[in-house]
């Protein structure tokens, strides 16, 4: 066969090379709305333990308590979901957590009391983690080598679309008049939607190709779905057929430990939670940082003045990040993102009024969440995406997302007691260092998988297979 037809000769190579079309986008929307749901419940719950705290008669602890408890819990649907998608299968597990999510937040609409709600709020948070492990795994395994970031990212950055929506449905019903007893209820109980909307279309969507072809070993069924994405016709060796299942066993987990996916996974996991200490601690306290900023502004005031940040700092932040993925790395955006966030807060912590005065603590504060979004909130969740084999891809992104889900639940735990002992300005100084510590383990632990096909960027092998040869091809896969 002629040189120039070789790199035509493998599944792994179509499914790298394909345009990005329908198919992509669909499953891009199928995974993106849980996190829709994510953020919208991130914000939602701050300005909720606001309103029940006369309800419910809430000190300090159980507040920190309810807006942490969800990450807390998200550690092990992450930990969960993540290693039975290696084990089971992606599309086996898809959409259980889903629904896991979905039955949370309806139940959490109608609690009676502070421990109904809280566990309540641990069955959404085990959803949520699962959606973490599984939405990005699903993504990366369908996408092609050129837009892979940006289409990972893409379904992060609906948390974008949930950040916005959460201080603008509070925002409308503090304004309403509707009874605090019933506005809660309501906000809470809205987050289903968005997620509900997609159970059915994750529970059909296909196996991915590379967990078929990678783990399974079945050539003739990822041909199919290879046609499925790319609209082109597939046709498999079946010499290759008969052997591919013996050639292709699982990796052990224990691979996780070997060099270099250690170093990996360390990058991974640590800037995650590295990450989410700032990220859910700054955001979830969002309400009691306001608060202190401008002691007599209304609940009201403080919620709209929230979403102006996220609609202004966060919204493009999330948007350019996804634009330039492909473009200039996912490496360089995380480090560069950690070092201006660590700017941000240190300035904030070290400007005489940094932390009283809202002219300068504002503009800081939103380019802190400009960065953070142009930068790790991200590329924290593509990275584990992509740089791991595909029969540990699940458990070390499942890893990395709870590991994650940890810092952010201590964040969102402790920000609220230091706010209290340390002031808005100890808390920046506290975010200022551990943002410091990013840029440090993204530039020493993590690869640049920018351009790189996934078997290239995750040390995996490409399994070859013939296109167009008469004597040796199966029956033709086309799309269906």
């Amino acid at each position: 066969m002629a040189d120039s037809e070789a790199p035509m000769n493998n599944l792994y190579h179509s499914l790298d090379e394909a345009k990005v079309g329908r198919k992509h986008w669909l499953t891009v929307f199928t995974s993106g709305m849980g996190f829709f749901t994510d953020a919208y419940d991130l914000f939602i719950i701050g300005t909720v333990t606001v309103l029940l705290t006369p309800i419910f008669h809430l000190n300090t602890n159980q507040i920190s308590l309810l807006n942490s408890i969800s990450l807390l819990a998200s550690v092990a649907g992450a930990l969960t979901f993540g290693r039975l998608m290696d084990k089971l299968g992606r599309k086996r597990m898809y959409g259980v957590e889903v629904a896991i999510l979905v039955v949370g937040a309806i139940l959490s609409a109608f609690a009676w009391n502070f421990t109904s709600l809280l566990i309540f709020r641990i069955i959404v948070g085990y959803g949520v983690g699962g959606d973490y492990a599984t939405s990005a795994v699903i993504t990366s395994e369908y996408s092609n080598r050129k837009s892979r970031g940006k289409l990972i990212g893409t379904v992060f950055s609906m948390q974008a679309l949930g950040l916005i929506a959460g201080p603008a449905i509070a925002s409308i019903f503090l304004s309403s008049g509707v009874p605090s007893d019933l506005s809660w209820r309501i906000m809470l109980a809205l987050g289903a939607i968005p997620a509900a909307s997609v159970i059915y279309l994750r529970r059909k969507i296909r196996e991915t190709p590379r967990y078929t072809l990678g783990i399974k070993g079945d050539l003739a069924a990822t041909a199919k779905t290879v046609a499925w994405v790319t609209g082109e016709q597939a046709f498999v060796s079946t010499e290759k057929q008969a052997t591919a299942g013996a050639s292709m066993r699982p990796r052990p987990i224990a691979r996780l430990t070997q060099k270099p996916f250690l170093l990996r996974l360390i990058g991974t996991a640590g800037g995650w939670f590295l990450l989410d200490i700032a990220f859910y601690g700054n955001s979830v306290s969002s309400p009691l940082i306001l608060k202190l900023l401008q002691p007599k502004g209304s609940l009201l005031s403080h919620t709209l003045l929230s979403l102006l940040i996220f609609a202004v700092a966060a919204l493009p932040g999330y948007w350019l990040a996804v634009f330039l993925m492909d473009r200039i790395g996912r490496r360089r955006i995380q480090w560069q993102g950690f070092a201006v966030m660590a700017a941000a807060f240190a300035l904030i912590w070290l400007i005489p009024g940094g932390a009283t005065s809202v002219a300068i603590f504002l503009p800081l504060f939103a380019i802190s969440y400009f960065f953070t979004e142009f930068g790790p909130n991200v590329t924290t969740f593509v990275y584990p995406a992509e740089v791991f084999p595909t029969s540990i891809r699940g458990t070390a992104d499942g890893i990395s997302a709870g590991t994650g889900k940890f810092g952010g639940f201590l964040g969102a735990l402790l920000v609220p007691h230091l706010l209290q002992s340390v002031g808005i300005s100890g808390v920046m100084g506290i975010m200022a260092a551990v943002s410091i510590v990013g840029v440090l383990l993204t530039i020493v632990a993590l690869p640049e998988p920018r351009g790189r096909s996934l078997e290239d960027a995750s040390g995996e092998l490409p399994v070859l297979f013939e296109p167009n040869s008469a004597s040796t091809t199966s029956p033709t896969a086309t799309a269906s």
